[in-house]
């Protein structure tokens, strides 16, 4: 097992995925980065992780995905008894008083809408990488 848990991250949009790994390739973060394309495959990480599989350190979930939505997910992931203790980081570009309450109602750990530019990404991917991947301690498992 790898000492350093990877980050899910679930995003739809290509744009955004290559922003955050650039971001976090930039930050040299040692975790290694997954990324599930849509809510469905998010979804599928779950049977592999009820068998073994490395859980990740934070899950970093869009929610506006074609298929299964970012909500479903979360709902999904903090009804599961092996995985509700997982951060879930909605990271979307939503900024909707409902999306807001519904994602914490569900379990989200924390609520960023993406910034635009590159550079106030990067910071995102720093507090993101120190806070989750350095700082949270996390229960174990």
């Amino acid at each position: 097992m790898n000492t350093y848990p990877p980050i899910l991250l679930v995003d739809d949009n290509p744009v955004d995925v290559d922003l955050t790994l650039r971001a976090f390739k930039r930050r040299k973060l040692v975790n290694e980065v997954l990324v599930a394309r849509d809510g469905e495959e998010a979804l599928a990480w779950i049977p592999r992780w009820e068998s073994g599989e490395q859980k990740p350190a934070v899950i970093l979930l869009d929610l506006k995905m074609p298929r299964v939505d970012g909500l479903t997910v979360l709902r999904e992931l903090k009804a599961h008894p092996l995985l509700h203790m997982i951060p879930v980081v909605i990271l979307t570009t939503s900024k909707e008083d409902k999306d807001i309450s519904t994602a914490y109602a569900l379990g989200a750990n924390s609520y960023i809408v993406k910034p635009v530019e590159f550079e106030k990404f990067m910071d995102v991917a720093q507090q993101v990488e120190l806070y989750w991947c350095v700082l949270n301690e996390k229960p174990i498992a």
